[in-house]
C-alpha cells in the first residue's frame, strides 16, 4: 500500500511539473477589453476556448473599465512601455488610434508578417469599411459591432390596440403609437440611449445626411461638423416638444434608460442591437425589434445605419514571435463558429458572411424573429460618403459636448437649432486642436 501511495504521489508530482512546464512555455498575450458583466464572461470563454485549442499561446483577458477608460489606459500604458498586445477600442476612437504614431500594428500587416491566412472578402462591408486605410488595408479587427434598432413591447402594443406585427416605420407613426400607449396606461411612449450615436450620427446616416465635411472626416483632418442642419434640428425639436406630454422621456446618455423599457414604463426604446442579451434576461414581456423610423420630411427612403461597438487593435512593442499568436487568436475569434455564437448570445452582428450564414443554417432567425434586423439595416444600401461612418479626431470628448447640448434641449434651456449650433461650434474647436496636433500625419 505504501509503495502504491508513493507511486501515486510521484505520478501526481510529475503531472504537476509537466503542467507547470506547459504553462511556462506558453507565450502570454495580454488582451485589455471593456466588456463587463455577462459579456465579460463571454469574452473569458472565447479566450479560454482559444487557449484550450493549442498550447503555444495563452490569451489573458483583462477588464479595464468602460470604452473610454480602456482606451485611455492603453495609451498611458504604451507611453510607459507596459502596453498589452491587444486592446478593445470603440469605433469613435478610430481616428485617435490612427494618429498614435508608432503605437499600432495594423492587422493586415500583422497577418502578412506572420504568414497567416487572411481573407477580407468574408467581412461585412458595412463593418470593415469603418476601419480601413484609404488603400483598403485593415487597421483593426472587428469584434463587437452593433447598430441601433427600434425595440418595442408587443404585449403593450396589443393592450393599446396597436398591431404587434406592425411597429412604427416613420416618426409620425412613432408619435401616434406613443400616444396610444400612453392612453393605455404606460408612463411614456418611447425613450432612447447613446443619444449622440442614435439621434445625431445614425439619424444622419439613415437619412443620408452628412455629419461633417470631407466625407465625415474620412478624407482628411480639415473636416468641420454639419450635423447642425435644419433636418436634424427639426427632428430633435419635435422630440423635445413631445417630452412635455411624455411621448418621449429622456433617461441618460448611454444605456441607463434600459429599465424604462424592460420595466414596462415605455413601450418603445431605441438603442443598440447588442442589448438582446439584456432583453432576454430582464424583460418579462414579449418584445421584438424593428428598423429605425424614417423622418419623411428628411428623406424619401432610408439609406443605411452605421455601426457602433468596437474593434481589437494590436499594439507594437512586443517580441515579434508573440504576434503570430495574436494573429492566430484573431483568426480564431473571427471563425464562423465563434462569431455565430457571439452574435446569437449578445445581439452584436456577425462580422463575417460565413457567421451570418451559419446562424441562418442553425435556424436562429426563425426561432428568434427580428434578430437579423441590425444586419438588414447595415446592408440596406451601398454606403455613401454620408453613411459609411465617421472618423473625427477627439470624438470621444466631442460626444460629451453633443450630449451636454442635447440635454439642454430636452430640459428646454435651448432650442434644438441653438443646441446643435453650439455643439458644432464647440466640436470644431476640438477638431482644429486634433488637426494641429497631428499635422503631417
Amino acid at each position: 500500500m505504501k509503495r502504491r501511495t508513493a507511486i501515486a504521489m510521484a505520478a501526481a508530482a510529475t503531472l504537476t511539473a509537466m503542467s507547470a512546464t506547459s504553462a511556462f512555455a506558453a507565450t502570454k498575450i495580454q488582451w485589455w477589453h471593456a466588456m463587463g458583466g455577462v459579456n465579460g464572461e463571454r469574452v473569458n470563454k472565447i479566450a479560454s476556448d482559444f487557449n484550450a485549442s493549442q498550447t503555444d499561446y495563452k490569451i489573458v483577458p483583462v477588464y479595464k473599465g468602460n470604452y473610454t477608460e480602456t482606451m485611455t489606459a492603453a495609451i498611458a500604458a504604451f507611453r510607459a512601455k507596459k502596453q498589452p498586445h491587444i486592446v478593445q477600442v470603440f469605433e469613435v476612437g478610430t481616428a485617435t488610434m490612427m494618429a498614435a504614431k508608432g503605437a499600432v500594428y495594423p492587422v493586415e500587416d500583422l497577418m502578412k508578417d506572420a504568414g497567416l491566412p487572411f481573407d477580407k472578402s468574408i467581412y461585412l462591408p458595412a463593418v470593415i469599411s469603418y476601419y480601413q486605410r484609404p488603400n483598403g488595408d485593415l487597421l483593426s479587427m472587428p469584434f463587437n459591432s452593433s447598430t441601433p434598432v427600434l425595440w418595442y413591447n408587443r404585449d403593450a402594443f396589443k393592450k393599446a390596440g396597436l398591431d404587434p406585427n406592425k411597429p412604427p416605420k416613420t416618426w409620425d407613426e412613432m408619435a401616434s403609437a406613443s400616444k396610444k400607449l400612453l392612453a393605455s396606461g404606460m408612463k411614456c411612449g418611447f425613450s432612447f440611449g447613446w443619444q449622440s450615436w442614435v439621434m445625431v450620427e445614425n439619424f444622419s446616416s439613415w437619412h443620408n445626411l452628412p455629419i461633417g465635411t470631407m466625407a465625415n472626416g474620412f478624407e482628411g483632418l480639415a473636416t468641420e461638423f454639419t450635423f447642425n442642419n435644419a433636418k436634424v434640428a427639426g427632428m430633435l425639436q419635435k422630440i423635445a416638444d413631445w417630452s412635455k406630454d411624455k411621448v418621449f422621456e429622456y433617461g441618460g446618455r448611454r444605456g441607463e434608460s434600459l429599465p424604462k423599457f424592460t420595466n414596462g414604463e415605455c413601450g418603445m426604446w431605441m438603442n443598440s442591437s447588442a442589448y438582446y442579451g439584456s432583453m432576454k434576461k430582464q424583460a418579462k414581456f414579449d418584445f421584438a425589434q424593428s428598423m429605425l423610423p424614417l423622418d419623411t420630411g428628411a428623406a424619401a427612403a432610408p439609406q443605411n445605419s452605421i455601426i457602433g461597438g468596437a474593434t481589437l487593435w494590436v499594439l507594437k512593442g512586443h517580441d515579434q514571435g508573440s504576434y503570430k499568436g495574436v494573429g492566430q487568436f484573431l483568426n480564431f475569434m473571427s471563425s464562423p463558429q465563434i462569431q455565430a455564437w457571439w452574435h446569437q448570445e449578445t445581439g452584436y452582428v456577425p462580422i463575417t458572411t460565413p457567421a451570418y450564414d451559419l446562424s441562418k443554417k442553425q435556424g436562429f432567425y426563425k426561432s428568434n424573429p427580428g434578430t437579423d434586423t441590425a444586419i438588414q439595416q447595415l446592408s440596406l444600401n451601398t454606403p455613401t460618403p454620408n453613411s459609411r461612418g465617421l472618423r473625427f479626431g477627439n470624438f470621444v470628448q466631442i460626444r460629451d459636448i453633443i450630449n451636454e447640448e442635447m440635454e439642454a434641449i430636452w430640459a428646454g434651456k435651448k432650442t434644438a437649432q441653438k443646441g446643435l449650433d453650439d455643439a458644432a461650434k464647440r466640436g470644431n474647436v476640438l477638431l482644429r486642436k486634433f488637426q494641429r496636433a497631428n499635422k503631417g500625419s
